[in-house]
Parts: structure tokens; sequence; C-alpha cells
């Protein structure tokens, strides 16, 4: 790449690093690889590293090292900094609070979608150095109405300093396939398996009367306890409606939703998840739960069909409503597609990442619409 300076996006850098990790690995993917007049480009920067917690001392105190360096050398402009819960919240204040402290710009972005519970339950004095630190930000984009508000009321940011910003996801990679006559009805989970993420209330759906009268299929794709989720199953009964695929990688993922009828996401806290946003850029059908911003965003029974969190009666009705009526399921696809195009596009989230290192760094990276790693435009199996 040409260009004399930098932006360094800093989070976990691997699969480990969950979404925050894809919305970063997205915004590297986007960037113009030749910039002619020399404008900024975007550097991974990992701050956890992929062994234990213990390792992600040092791989902080590296990546600590990296900025100073940056600083010292005049090469680095600005860090954005992607934060979640738990452990990676005092790593990335500790990045924030470093880069003021050696006079370097910082946009802290906020993916978390339990961090509101989590900080309640700290101890005072840990509550306020929170809030000191959210404090050093220059800017701080958040994904909703939802988190802006709690980073306002309780965290005590200047309201001036605090940006939504939805994020996107890259075009499709497959082209989708046309369900033939005959063919199972395919429902694809995607996420880790846990139980926040719904898994054993969908498995539990699926032991619901009915299903025994539908051609219907359900891949669950992710890591997590898959061998005990596999057990549930077959304590449900359900094995023969059910299979698992195990962690999916961007490429696999996108080949699952290009085949894909329905995407179901059960979950009982989320911030505004990508998987989402990915079956709506596939034009698939989603059934989800109304937590985190998802309400503020979608509508029930215009771009999504929205059920009750832990309710695995009100799961199977979803599922059952969406494959049942073709011109419902249609519906959702098409005003799906739409949404993707008018506000999750990586041209769309890219522009206003750009804008907002430009309004705090002095400069912003330049998109390159040509396709992702994983955008290969192969036909779906």
């Amino acid at each position: 790449m040409n260009g004399s300076k930098k932006i360094y996006i800093a989070c976990p850098w691997g699969p480990h690093g969950g979404g925050m990790f894809k919305v970063a690995d997205y915004l590297i993917q986007g960037q113009a690889l030749q910039v002619p007049d020399g404008g900024p480009r975007l550097v991974p920067l990992d701050t956890r590293g992929a062994m234990g917690a213990g390792f992600s001392l040092v791989a902080l105190t590296v990546a600590l090292g990296r900025i100073l360096f940056g600083k010292l050398t005049g090469g680095l402009i600005g860090v954005h900094v992607n934060m979640a819960e738990r452990m990676s919240l005092f790593r990335k204040c500790c990045v924030v609070v470093w880069c003021r402290l050696i006079g370097m710009p910082v946009v802290l972005h906020l993916h978390a979608a339990q961090l509101h519970h989590f900080y309640r339950k700290l101890p005072r004095p840990l509550q306020g150095l929170v809030r000191w630190s959210f404090g050093r930000a220059t800017t701080c984009i958040v994904l909703g109405q939802a988190a802006r508000q709690f980073v306002v009321e309780e965290l005590h940011v200047d309201p001036s300093k605090v940006e939504i910003v939805i994020n996107g996801v890259p075009s499709p990679a497959h082209t989708r396939r046309q369900r033939s006559e005959g063919a199972p009805y395919r429902v694809v989970f995607l996420g880790n398996l846990s139980e926040r993420k719904g898994v054993s209330d969908l498995l539990r759906a699926m032991a619901e009367p009915g299903w025994e009268t539908r051609n219907v299929e359900v891949t669950f794709a992710g890591g997590g306890d898959v061998a005990g989720y596999e057990r549930r199953a077959r304590e449900l009964s359900v094995e023969h409606l059910v299979k698992f695929v195990g962690w999916a990688d961007q490429a696999k993922a996108s080949s699952l939703l290009a085949q894909a009828d329905v995407l179901v996401l059960p979950s009982y806290d989320e911030g505004l998840p990508l998987v989402i946003l990915e079956a709506l850029a596939h034009g698939v059908a989603v059934v989800c739960t109304p937590v985190g911003e998802i309400p503020t965003v979608f509508t029930d029974g215009k771009n999504a069909c929205l059920v009750e969190p832990g309710n695995a009666a009100s799961i199977a009705a979803g599922l059952r409503k969406v494959i049942d009526a073709p011109a419902f399921r249609e519906q959702l696809e098409g005003n799906g597609k739409a949404m993707y195009d008018a506000q999750f596009s990586m041209a769309h989230f890219f522009t206003s990442i750009a804008k907002i290192h430009a309004r705090c760094f002095g400069a912003g990276a330049r998109y390159h619409a040509s396709v992702s790693r994983a955008e290969a435009q192969e036909p779906a199996p």
C-alpha cells in the first residue's frame, strides 16, 4: 500500500475477537489498496493476542509500544479502539488513556451488548475509572440510541462526543440459490453456541408440535459447546431436524446464507448483530428477538419477524409463519435487502467511519469498492 500515514484499528485480531474483530476486519478489507495522494491507511493492531489471559498483558504492552513508536516517528495519526465488555473493557481503557497521555487522538468504538450490565456490577472505584477513561476519547462511536443513552447518562460522556454509526457488512460473496420444489426449507443459525444466543430455546422450538409435516432443516454454525448442544438435540429427539457444522469463517458464513431461506437468532441480549445485516445483504428473511438495538432499527412484519426471547413456542411460530407464507417471506426479503442497500452497505459504513477519522485525526482512509477476500461471486452449492 502507498501512504505515509497510518491509523491503527485496535482489537483482538482474530476470530476470538468476535463481532468487533469482524467489523475491524471489514474496514481493513474495504480500504483502497493504492492512495496516490499519500492518504492514511488502516493497519491492524492486536491488543490481546491469540493465547491466554496472561499473554494478553504482553500483547497489550506490545500494542502500547507500537502506538508510542508511531507517535514518535510521526507515522501514526490516530487510533481507532474497538471495545466490548469484561476484560476487553479494561484493556481498551488502557489504550485510550495511553493515547491521550502521549497526545494521540483516539476514537472509541463500543460494540458491547452487555456493557451496561457489567458496568453496574463493578465496584464504585472501577466505575469511576471507566467513566474517566471514556471521557478521554476524542469521539465515542455507538451502535444505536440505547447505547448512546448509556454512554451519556451513566458514563457521563459529553453528548457532543458521542456519535451513532450502524455497522455495515460486505456485499454477498455468493449468488443466492433458488429454492426448488420439494427441497427442504433451510434455516440457519450463525453465532457462538451459547445460552445467551438462545440455542437451547431454538432446539426446544424444533421440538414443538408441527414440524413433522414440514420439510425443514436447521443448521447451527458457530463455535462453543457443539458436543453439548448435539447431546441436547438428541435428548429432545430433534437430531433429524438439525445439524451442527462448527465455526464458520467469512466465506463459509456467506455460503451458508446464500443457501438459506431463513436466518434465526433468538438471543437474549445483542447490540446490532452483524449476522442479521449479512442476512439482509443476501436477501434472507430474518427471525430474531427484539433485544438491544434491534427493535429501534427493525419493524416486526416489515423487515424482520420478531419473536419472544426464551419462548420456544414463539420462536417455532415465527419460523413457521415465515416458512408457510411465501408472500410474507418475500416481503421480508425485499424490505430487508432494501434496508441493506440504504443503510448497511460497506460503502455507507466505511464512509461514515472515514468522516469521523477525518474530523478526529485530520484524514480518513479511502474506500475501495472491489470485492473483499470472501467475495468470489461463486454460486451457492
